[in-house]
């Protein structure tokens, strides 16, 4: 199992418009074959002193199979489209691509 945090941090005033784009696109993600969860989330305030918020970043949590079937999500044609309609709002994307340690 692979787990991915990705973050990607928007231009202000554009994250609810992101959001959307996003949100249209979950469905055909949880259909490919592979995908074991994918969605979007944001800062919520904890009141916890440590945290670091950012308003303008969007935390994708996803967890898929394998390897390869992350790489074929890179590949599908729906997200070659989320990304055309979302690049002029993106300000920056860091990705973490993990495996569990038992």
């Amino acid at each position: 199992m692979i787990s991915v945090l990705a973050s990607i941090r928007v231009k202000p005033g554009t994250r609810d418009e992101f959001l959307k784009v996003f949100m249209d696109n979950i469905p055909a993600v949880l259909e490919e074959t592979g995908c074991v969860e994918y969605f979007p989330a944001v800062d919520v305030d904890s009141g916890l002193e440590i945290q670091n918020q950012d308003p303008d970043t969007v935390t994708v949590i996803e967890k898929w199979v394998s390897l390869e079937a992350l790489h074929a999500h890179l590949k599908a044609p729906h997200m070659e489209a989320y990304r055309d309609k979302v690049q002029d709002m993106v300000v920056s994307l860091s990705l973490k691509v993990l495996q569990q340690v038992s």
